[in-house]
């Protein structure tokens, strides 16, 4: 299948400037395209993920990737769909970010083997000696107000209020792509459903400027069967960093799509072939209890953005927390990001640390009678392991690195003791 076809069966084509010739272009030549990165944040996330396993399907389908970190563009500020400006950051911070960006990019695209390999470049070496006039003769020239005006983002701002700054921004994206089409021959611009503006600037100062014709392809804003946007657990976004959210974190994220959107979050996130998808789907759909897809997806992006070895310690993790065995085995900090949902306690330094006055002071049980009976009765844990003792006392022996003890009543309901 053409990677055009492809990916609009996948679901990953929302617009573009000329779907006939890019199918041509793309099924004929190696073509040069490029997606920008502004770094407005030390991290990637789940939505950029979107726009990034769509330049390694390029990639794989024999085209040449650019990816563009924002040096310039992210002192400046994006208005789309935004209420209000962005906090500017130092150029010092937006370095540092677009650091971190690259290394984390470097992950996904192959940037050593063959004819397209992939390539990194900054908009700050563009801008950084480019000065105000020639800016404005260079290129603001070719750039009309009404036309400036007609784009969503900026009409969206208008009531509100919009500063220069950000009203032109979208000159900067379009001269994005005229020096990467000079320098590089980048002829295909791919981003958000949300930058078609930003983009098609692009193309318009391709064509007044240099005679010459771009493309664009916008990636559509992910969705779940709600219409809410996709990429958030309890509404914070899933970030590719690990430091920010872990892989266990990640993999429990993948683990709870809803069972409508499990097939179609697999078109975007994975590089499974859509035939094999679609036995997924069979068997998915025969037997939903038993979450095939979920647990395709969890392995198939956790695997793709942190490694083998991360995925397997997440499946351990929740095995653990969830299927029984000792906790020690794991570390404090998998444990709090695995049970952060889950009531927890402060242990005060003269708290009674003997089990049955401990339930009480926590809120485990709400009495003493049901707190004897249940460690008579087997039915408490302490770091997964059978407590039977009612004169057992809690010690440092039981703290996992010495921070936190996990306290199970029954099958499933766990409390975290933090000291």
């Amino acid at each position: 299948m053409n990677i055009f076809d492809e990916l609009k069966a996948r679901g990953l084509i929302f617009q573009t400037t000329d779907e006939d010739a890019l199918r041509k272009a793309l099924t004929e030549e190696m073509v040069s395209y490029y997606i920008g990165y502004d770094p407005t944040a030390d991290s990637l996330h789940l939505g950029n993920l979107v726009q990034i396993l769509t330049m390694r399907r390029l990639q794989l389908a024999g085209h040449k990737p650019y990816a563009l970190v924002g040096g310039a563009t992210g002192l400046i500020g994006d208005p789309s769909f935004k209420d209000d400006e962005r906090s500017l950051q130092t150029k010092e911070t937006v370095t540092e970010w677009s650091g971190k960006i690259r290394s984390q990019l470097e992950r996904f695209l192959d940037f050593e083997n063959g004819e397209n390999k992939a390539e990194m470049t900054n908009n700050y070496n563009w801008f950084e000696n480019l000065t105000f006039i020639d800016f404005l003769r260079d290129v603001g020239k070719y750039f009309t107000v009404n036309y400036m005006m007609s784009k969503e983002s900026v009409k969206r701002r208008i009531e509100t209020g919009i500063s220069y700054t950000e009203f032109a921004y979208q000159i900067m994206q379009g001269y994005d792509f005229y020096e990467l089409n000079k320098l590089h021959n980048v002829t295909l611009q791919i981003g958000g459903s949300d930058q078609w503006g930003n983009m098609t600037a692009g193309t318009e100062l391709l064509r007044r400027k240099a005679d010459k014709t771009g493309h664009v392809i916008t990636l559509p804003l992910i969705t779940d069967s709600t219409g809410k946007k996709f990429g958030k657990s309890e509404g914070n976004a899933v970030w590719l960093d690990a430091d920010k959210t872990s892989p266990y974190e990640m993999y429990q994220f993948w683990l709870n799509v809803d069972d409508a959107d499990a097939v179609k979050m697999l078109k975007i996130f994975t590089f499974l072939t859509l035939d094999e998808i679609e036995a997924i789907r069979v068997k998915f759909e025969a037997a939903p209890h038993e979450r095939l897809a979920q647990k395709e997806l969890a392995k198939e992006v956790v695997t793709l953005v942190h490694g083998q070895a991360a995925y397997e310690q997440a499946v351990q993790i929740t095995e653990i927390l969830f299927g029984g065995g000792s906790l020690k085995t794991l570390k404090a900090k998998d444990i709090l990001a695995g049970l952060k949902a889950v009531p927890h306690h402060v242990i005060e330094a003269d708290e009674n640390l003997n089990l049955v006055e401990l339930l009480i002071s926590s809120g485990i049980e709400t009495s003493k009678r049901q707190a004897r009976e249940d460690i008579t009765n087997g039915a408490i844990y302490i770091n997964g392991e059978r407590v039977t003792d009612l004169e057992y006392v809690l010690s440092d022996t039981d703290k996992i690195d010495k921070q936190v003890v996990v306290i199970r009543r029954g099958k499933k309901k766990n409390f975290v003791l933090t000291f």
